[in-house]
């Protein structure tokens, strides 16, 4: 397929706000030297030592799934050679911020949490997924990269500018020299992942939220977040003409508060472009928590959060990205090369009244399930959540009326 516009681009420019945790005293720089001045020397714990912090804290991976980190460690030291890590700083997904706001800012808190990692599992080699989007991420990652001196070897790869391209498997494939797109694999990335090896694979704030446990201790940890989620997550918010922001808030925090006010009363699109639409009497009674989230079927996915405007409509904004999503695929199985493209046609017809969403609906169950990687499952989930979430809206497109002023739709 041609290229298609993001309806979120991906930013040229990101304000990172200061927080409680990996965002404390940004305004320091994101060099080492003021890295360690507010740190200290990183400590190295053992294998069990670590395993237990990570498990006390309950890190779970910051990419979308929140996979808890430590079954991902334990496995990957299970093995009977070396494991390889990699650092996943692709952020493919354009609602998304916050791994470019770590590798701008804190840098090393991300180095950190890799480095003491390889040690406890005497790893040789880590390998860092760089964004082919955003130059600025590569520079400064290779940057600090040139400060250390650990005793594993970083090598850093810069990838292709794909939505797919962060996907775990493609970046394996990207580190083997292939062309940087997800393949079906039966084994998880812990057991056999870079040249057949154990690879302990996560994103960037995952890395840094290791980091930042090591150098501050349990107890530091948790004295932000609430008892059964300590610690901090980072948030992306995206509202249409304005720059991104990423900011930083403890587990537990009210919607409401995490929220800038101008934004309350509106709609959502949470966890990115394989998220799900939120309106605000769904927010409002919820913490910013993965449990609870997910228990309510709004799963904090990447972290992305975009705000609409009262005059877009969640019909139009939903259509414009599966349409980008259609076109950013892999195109290597017949739900992505067909279904996609189909679905965001069938979509677009609901969009301007020409259909209803019966087609869509087909669609959406031939495509669901089977994709060689989750591409195809995260797009049918958002379609999926506008029709459950803003019904109304839909129906009334279905008779060429748009809700947002009331007028004909486009």
């Amino acid at each position: 397929m041609n290229a298609v516009a993001s309806p979120i681009p991906v930013p040229v420019q990101i304000e990172v706000q200061p927080g409680p945790g990996l965002l404390a005293d940004v305004g320091s720089g994101p060099s080492l030297a003021a890295h360690r001045s507010r740190y200290g020397v990183l400590s190295t714990p053992d294998l069990s030592a670590l395993l237990s912090l990570i498990e006390g804290a309950g890190i779970r991976g910051r990419g979308g799934a929140a996979f808890p980190f430590a079954t991902k460690l334990r496995l990957s030291a299970s093995g009977r050679v070396r494991p390889y890590l990699v650092i996943n700083l692709s952020e493919s997904e354009p609602a998304s911020a916050k791994d470019a706001a770590l590798a701008l800012t804190r840098p090393h808190l991300v180095l950190d949490g890799a480095a003491a990692t390889a040690a406890a599992l005497g790893a040789k080699e880590a390998h860092l997924a760089l964004p082919g989007k955003r130059p600025e991420v590569v520079t400064a990652v290779r940057r600090a990269v040139a400060e250390r001196e650990d005793r594993v070897r970083w090598v850093t790869h810069v990838g292709d500018a794909r939505f797919v391209a962060g996907q775990s498997r493609a970046v394996l494939e990207l580190l083997a020299g292939r062309p940087n797109k997800p393949v079906t694999a039966w084994d998880p990335e812990a057991k056999s992942g870079h040249k057949g090896r154990p690879t302990l694979l996560s994103n960037a704030e995952t890395w840094a939220q290791v980091g930042r446990l090591v150098l501050v201790g349990a107890q530091a940890y948790a004295a932000t977040g609430s008892g059964g989620e300590p610690g901090t997550t980072l948030l992306t918010l995206n509202r249409t003409g304005t720059v991104p922001r990423v900011i930083e808030v403890a587990f537990g925090t009210p919607w409401s508060a995490a929220l800038p006010p101008a934004w309350h009363g509106g709609r959502y699109l949470i966890g990115g472009f394989h998220g799900v639409w939120a309106d605000w009497t769904m927010l409002d009674s919820l913490r910013v928590s993965a449990n609870d989230m997910r228990a309510a079927n709004l799963p904090l996915g990447a972290g992305a959060v975009w705000a609409l405007h009262e005059d877009q409509c969640p019909v139009v904004a939903t259509s414009e990205v599966v349409g980008y999503l259609a076109a950013e695929s892999s195109g290597r199985c017949g739900p992505c090369l067909n279904g996609l493209p189909a679905l965001a046609a069938a979509l677009h017809g609901v969009r301007t009244g020409a259909a209803g969403p019966t087609e869509v609906g087909r669609l959406a169950r031939l495509v669901a399930g089977r994709g060689a990687c989750a591409h195809p499952d995260g797009t049918v989930r958002l379609v999926d959540s506008l029709f459950r979430t803003f019904a109304a809206e839909v129906h009334a497109h279905t008779s060429r009326v748009c809700l947002v002023g009331q007028r004909e739709p486009v």
